[in-house]
């Protein structure tokens, strides 16, 4: 295949904007009509992203992450960034004259997602006709829509970080990329690495592929030198910058290992100090460079462990172990991907397949091509780095598509260019199994189709989906929000929502840092009885509101035989929980009587 020369004029902008209306209109058909009974905010990080938004469009300071109805009642600092707080208070602003409060939330939480996805795929067109040229436009526009991993977060209701991540990873990728012959995109490619560390740690194997990336092109090629320079010199700098934003002075210096603070800050100045020091010293040899890069850079991060040890084990690292054995480990997308190919192996396999098809792609193109190698080499780095993220935890696969979308559009032209110099039965093939190969969906509904065809699989698959989603609709609040504000124990699950549908308080939502309020969640429905009532008296509740879909009101095997998922079961709650449920509720209200 003969590489297209790159071209500075970008991709045709009217393919991208009927692309992105088309995928558009499918995402809000489908969000609005198309799943009946199903919540708008539908997982728990979206209901509890809004319920911070709304409170900061309430005028709670930029500074106070503290989630006030969160841990009653005490409340709970989040990790979060308030980067994806402002544009969504913004847009709530804009909604909320128009549409009233409660349509609002709807609004905004359709319209992020949407402005998002339509950078996205500008962002995947551009990086496609940089690297494969104008043909490879339409493949890196379609085959994003047709991922899992993608669609599944930039749908309406989807207003959690995660989508800001994916997209700020292409464009790290795409300026990464171009700083290979432009060493200016060094500089923004610095700051956007700044900038996903400000939003979320699950960056960090982006940020290290775009380090590794402009310390090998240093290596590579010494006149790359300014290059490298600058992208640390920004990156500390970015780094300085949105601690600035996300802290107040008094905190500069605090450090913690699952958000932006001084021992992220102290990473990104020693890769300035390591990237400015190594390219001021004129070495001939490719080796001496790398061992140089090598030694300062051990150098560095051993006196950032030396100096944070307590990060060495991870954004997790200083969480209760108990709660790490027994929620954490849980949570089926942080399993490796080997693994979640017999739990969930349609989407394992629509997510993995592309990304690992890509990477053995972008090998052989540089072992073929001649051209743009270095670019090429750039884009393996992020690929290899991302891909490896995904079988360790699936979960990071969401990161791994976008790199792989040059690859996919690549192999698709080269295989249009071999059908169309011979049109035959095998280029024809060819062409179609390109497409294929890299359609999630197709994959999709493949792996889907083979799996119904084991004797019980279904079955055994729709009892592990037992739906919860009926507890997490506006309506099934309307009762309770009707009440005057009032301390709730409620599963993990369904805290999020309560607090977004309801003006009461309560004890957990799924976050690492209310950690008090999750143990006590659990020990509530696995102690023994007598505990669970001195947690409600300790916190002073009110009411137990219950989705009896949802997995803590059956218990952990470890659970005590009078704990309360154990007299659930039975039917035999104590006298001092009085069921005041309304007939035909979604969910269980008690009240706690006085003993």
């Amino acid at each position: 295949m003969t590489t297209h020369p790159s071209s500075h004029r970008g991709p045709d902008l009217r393919l991208v904007a009927l692309v992105f209306a088309a995928a558009a209109a499918i995402l809000l058909v489908r969000a609005f009509y198309g799943r009946a009974g199903v919540p708008f905010f539908a997982d728990t990080d979206d209901a509890m992203r809004m319920v911070m938004v709304r409170d900061l469009f309430n005028g709670q300071p930029w500074y106070d992450l503290t989630a006030h109805r969160l841990n009653t009642p005490y409340g709970a600092e989040l990790h979060w960034s308030r980067l994806i707080d402002l544009p969504l208070a913004l847009l709530l602003a804009l909604f909320t004259p128009l549409l009233g409060a409660d349509l609002a939330l709807v609004a905004a939480g359709a319209a992020w997602p949407m402005l998002l996805l339509a950078v996205l795929l500008w962002l995947s067109a551009t990086l496609a006709h940089r690297l494969v040229g104008p043909e490879g436009v339409l493949p890196a526009l379609v085959l994003p829509v047709l991922s899992p991993a993608i669609s599944a977060e930039f749908t309406p209701g989807r207003v959690d970080h995660h989508n800001v991540v994916i997209l700020l990873t292409l464009a790290m990728v795409w300026t990464g990329v171009e700083a290979i012959k432009r060493p200016r995109f060094a500089i923004a490619c610095g700051l956007l690495a700044a900038t996903a560390l400000a939003i979320a740690t699950e960056s960090l194997p982006t940020i290290a592929a775009a380090i590794l990336v402009m310390g090998l092109a240093f290596v590579a090629d010494p006149s790359r030198a300014r290059t490298m320079r600058h992208f640390g010199l920004a990156f500390a700098g970015g780094a300085m910058v949105h601690l600035a934003i996300f802290r107040p002075p008094s905190r500069w210096l605090e450090p913690a290992c699952d958000v932006l603070s001084p021992v992220y800050v102290a990473v990104a100045l020693v890769v300035a100090v390591v990237f400015t020091l190594a390219s001021l010293l004129p070495l001939r040899a490719w080796w001496q460079r790398l061992v140089l890069l090598g030694l300062l850079a051990a150098i560095g991060m051993g006196a950032v462990a030396f100096a944070y040890p307590q990060c060495l084990g991870g954004p997790y690292g200083a969480l209760d172990p108990w709660l790490q054995a027994n929620w954490i480990a849980s949570i089926v997308e942080a399993r490796p991907w080997f693994i979640t190919i017999t739990e969930l192996p349609a989407y394992a396999i629509a997510v993995g397949v592309p990304a690992l098809l890509a990477t053995a792609v972008v090998v052989i193109r540089l072992r073929t091509v001649p051209q743009q190698r270095a670019e090429w080499a750039a884009l393996l780095v992020f690929m290899v780095c991302t891909a490896l993220v995904m079988l360790a935890q699936v979960r990071g696969a969401r990161l791994a598509v976008m790199p792989a979308m040059p690859a996919a559009a690549w192999l698709i032209v080269s295989a249009r260019q071999h059908y169309l110099a011979a049109p035959r039965l095998r280029t024809i093939a060819g062409l179609v199994l390109s497409w294929l190969a890299f359609a999630g969906v197709v994959l999709s509904l493949l792996v889907t189709a083979v799996v119904n065809v084991v004797p019980g699989r279904p079955q055994q698959m729709a009892e592990a989906r037992a739906s919860k989603e009926p507890c997490l609709l506006p309506s099934a609040f309307a009762d309770l929000a009707a009440l005057p504000p009032e301390r709730v124990l409620t599963p993990i699950d369904l805290g999020a929502h309560l607090l977004l549908y309801t003006p009461h308080e309560v004890v957990a939502a799924p976050y690492h840092r209310n950690e008090q309020g999750v143990r006590d969640a659990y020990r509530f429905f696995n102690d023994p009885i007598a505990s669970a009532r001195a947690i409600l008296d300790a916190r002073g509740i009110g009411l137990v509101v219950l989705c009896p879909a949802m997995a803590e009101l059956k218990g952990l095997p470890s659970r005590a035989e009078d704990s309360f998922a154990s007299l659930y079961a039975a039917g035999k709650l104590p006298a001092w929980l009085q069921d005041v449920s309304l007939p035909g509720a979604t969910l269980q209200v008690f009240a706690v009587l006085p003993q």
